[in-house]
């Protein structure tokens, strides 16, 4: 039960092709009347939240190569009570259940602000997502808050926090 909760928090936070398109403004038009877009991503914080967006695809893409290197290999990764202590140990245990979880989803982002503060960014964001389980659908609601450091090699994700419950 763990292991399904776990990835069904993982999975809310990473189902991103359409937080992209939400961000652009491009999805407003399929997005469901009853889900509220709020968008509040300032210019600075463009290139965090790209990273962020980024991350949750190369994830649902099962690019565990993009996602290793979008991660600070010191990341910190809490979720469903329990912690993932580096980059190393997310990949060799939830990334790939979380990736195969994520390829029968559909995401829709509902809220998102981020801000930066000289080379430390965060990024929260609350999703809705729609999959099925046991061949019945359900939706669950999301929140995900990734913090970034600006590196030498570019924004790196050093810590996330998910949390995920089934939508009344």
């Amino acid at each position: 039960m763990k292991t399904t909760i776990t990835v069904l928090a993982l999975s809310l936070a990473f189902a991103l092709p359409t937080a992209v398109h939400a961000q652009s403004g491009a999805d407003h038009a399929h997005a469901p009347a009853s889900v509220a877009q709020a968008i509040d991503v300032p210019e600075a914080a463009k290139a965090p939240v790209s990273v962020v967006d980024a991350f949750g695809a190369a994830l649902e893409a099962s690019d565990f190569g993009q996602v290793e290197a979008l991660l600070d290999p010191a990341v910190i990764i809490l979720e469903t009570g329990g912690a993932e202590r580096s980059r190393s140990e997310y990949l060799g245990h939830h990334a790939k259940s979380d990736a195969k979880f994520l390829s029968g989803t559909h995401s829709q982002l509902t809220h998102r602000t981020a801000r930066v503060d000289g080379d430390t960014a965060w990024v929260a964001s609350e999703r809705e997502l729609h999959a099925s389980k046991d061949g019945k659908p359900m939706t669950l609601s999301s929140t995900e808050t990734m913090v970034l450091a600006n590196t030498a090699e570019g924004w790196r994700i050093v810590h996330i926090h998910w949390s995920s419950r089934p939508k009344k």
